[in-house]
């Protein structure tokens, strides 16, 4: 895994990781999408769909925000582990690891409870296919960065409209991730785990049901496209820069 510049977005449920990656074999591979309900034995159930998905030809594989437990702020403390400590501090990530190489995919572990001290955070973790942790991304923002349309009340309006307003914007693959739909717990999740192409095209899709997707990103699409409507290179340059104010500001 080797960093390029944007070529695919990750959303977890209420995140948008972007990470950077191309794959030994060429410019072709299979993404997997693994929309999990919560179960008795989170570990043992992401890991095997996890496997499902390398099965089926995924050199890629995502899995939902907060996969390893209910998304409740009463189970969060409950379900924390100690990323960095690892072993049997952080069952979750030792099974991300140990997948990972196994099975030699990439995992973005959609996110789970990390506990600092006296701190409690929300956290990606993204292992290479060496099994080693290439990335970790704690949320800054717990609602919202962005408009994350992941429930029952704005995601049947913006869920799909947002992914391709993204995959167009920017010219990259949108790939989101969610939990299957649980009508009984304490937050009700959308669904509809989705990979949105380059030109904001729906390549995959499911229901809100557990399901597991797998689809091509093809990275030649990605020049086409930027070949095409060269959004980049009409950037202005001479007549304008990007400032944070804030930042200026507290100087």
């Amino acid at each position: 895994m080797s960093v390029r510049h944007n070529p695919i977005s990750f959303g977890g449920l209420s995140k948008m990781l972007l990470v950077l990656l191309r794959t030994k074999e060429g410019f072709e591979f299979n993404i997997g999408l693994c929309q999990l309900s919560v179960k008795t034995r989170n570990i043992s159930h992401a890991k095997n769909a996890i496997e499902e998905a390398a099965s089926k030809g995924a050199k890629l594989v995502l899995l939902p925000e907060i996969w390893n437990s209910p998304y409740a702020n009463d189970s969060f403390p409950v379900y924390a582990e100690d990323i960095d400590a690892g072993g049997d501090a952080s069952p979750s990530t030792a099974m991300l690891s140990e997948a990972s190489k196994r099975l030699g995919v990439t995992i973005v572990g959609g996110s789970i409870p990390e506990r600092v001290g006296d701190r409690l955070y929300n956290t990606c973790c993204v292992f290479g296919s060496d099994g080693e942790l290439t990335a970790k991304h704690r949320k800054v923002l717990i609602c919202c960065a962005t408009q994350e349309p992941f429930n029952m009340t704005t995601g049947p309006l913006h869920w799909e409209l947002l992914q391709r307003a993204r995959a167009t914007d920017n010219q990259l693959y949108v790939a989101t991730c969610s939990p299957a739909r649980d009508s009984g717990a304490s937050y009700t999740a959308w669904g509809h785990s989705t990979l949105v192409g380059p030109f904001g095209e729906v390549l995959a899709t499911t229901e809100h049901e557990e399901a597991i997707i797998i689809a091509e990103i093809d990275y030649s699409i990605l020049e086409q496209r930027r070949t095409s409507l060269p959004l980049n290179k009409q950037r202005r340059g001479d007549l304008y820069q990007l400032v944070d104010i804030q930042r200026l500001d507290s100087k």
